[in-house]
């Protein structure tokens, strides 16, 4: 039987590493599995359909697409390239679809809800349209969905003041958040949308699900931007007893995360931004 092959790119980040890129605050990864292929989470806007085409990936080559969560930043990608998603199936937690606010230090309110308006509306416009909730969902050939993560540590939250109505009276657990994770022959690699379930959340219940497996690699967003101490202590302590080799921090994780991280484990610690390319043979 043939080994599995695992290409990763980025293809939109909040930075971009090449000059024929654009960055945009939002996350996108294409994932080549042995002549399949597949998008996690979508970006915003225009970055998508731009930086598929200079890295020379054809979006409609996708016969899956799956979002981690219901925020534009991960799922408007998907609205701007429609089109190109005709043939796809598209995995998405119920909850992707529901309005959502966020309310900032400053006081102001601004929406945060995917620009896709419903399933309803979705669905006529993919090749199909598969609603996840608890999971965990295989994808096929050694790729999954998380499903939803549970909440079991004191420590995290869901990173940020966000709510389900403007009035910011009904706070949002964010339940539909869920990342990837690939079997791959040096252990499993994790890709992570804004892990608003909590980056220690999410690895536990991944390695719950698989017996225990070893992480060989967590890439994405984590966000860390307003973590206390004793969350970033917890998420270095995790990182480093998992053994997890290879950390592409990106996105959502936060500068002062991101020195943190880097200065407990240098070795280990890259920058995905846009372009970034890793392999796993």
């Amino acid at each position: 039987m043939p080994r599995a092959s695992t290409r990763i790119t980025v293809l939109v980040e909040n930075t971009a590493g090449q000059r024929d890129l654009i960055g945009e605050h939002g996350l996108a990864f294409w994932v080549e599995r042995n002549g399949r292929r597949i998008l996690f989470d979508t970006g915003q806007g225009p970055a998508l359909v731009h930086n598929a085409a200079a890295l020379n990936i054809d979006l409609s080559a996708a016969e899956t697409v799956a979002l981690s969560h219901g925020h534009y930043d991960h799922t408007g990608g998907l609205a701007h390239a429609l089109p190109q998603f005709a043939r796809a199936a598209v995995y998405a937690h119920a909850g992707v679809f529901r309005d959502r606010f966020i309310q900032r230090p400053n006081g102001r309110i601004q929406t945060v809800r995917s620009p896709i308006e419903s399933a309803e509306w979705l669905r006529p416009q993919v090749g199909e349209l598969v609603l996840t909730n608890q999971g965990p969902v295989d994808l096929g050939g050694g790729v999954w969905l998380s499903g939803e993560v549970p909440r079991r540590n004191d420590f995290e939250d869901v990173g940020g003041a966000f709510y389900l109505d403007r009035a910011c009276s009904e706070p949002d657990t964010l339940p539909d958040d869920q990342a990837m994770f690939i079997e791959t022959e040096q252990g499993l690699v994790v890709l992570a949308g804004c892990a608003h379930s909590g980056i220690v959340n999410t690895l536990e219940h991944i390695q719950a699900l698989t017996g225990g497996a070893h992480i060989h690699a967590v890439l994405g967003g984590m966000h860390l931007m307003s973590a206390t101490d004793c969350r970033l202590d917890a998420t270095v302590r995790t990182l480093t007893d998992a053994n997890v080799e290879k950390i592409g921090l990106a996105h959502c994780t936060g500068l002062r995360a991101m020195a943190t991280l880097y200065h407990a484990l240098p070795d280990r610690c890259f920058h995905c931004s846009a372009g970034t390319r890793l392999d796993f043979p």
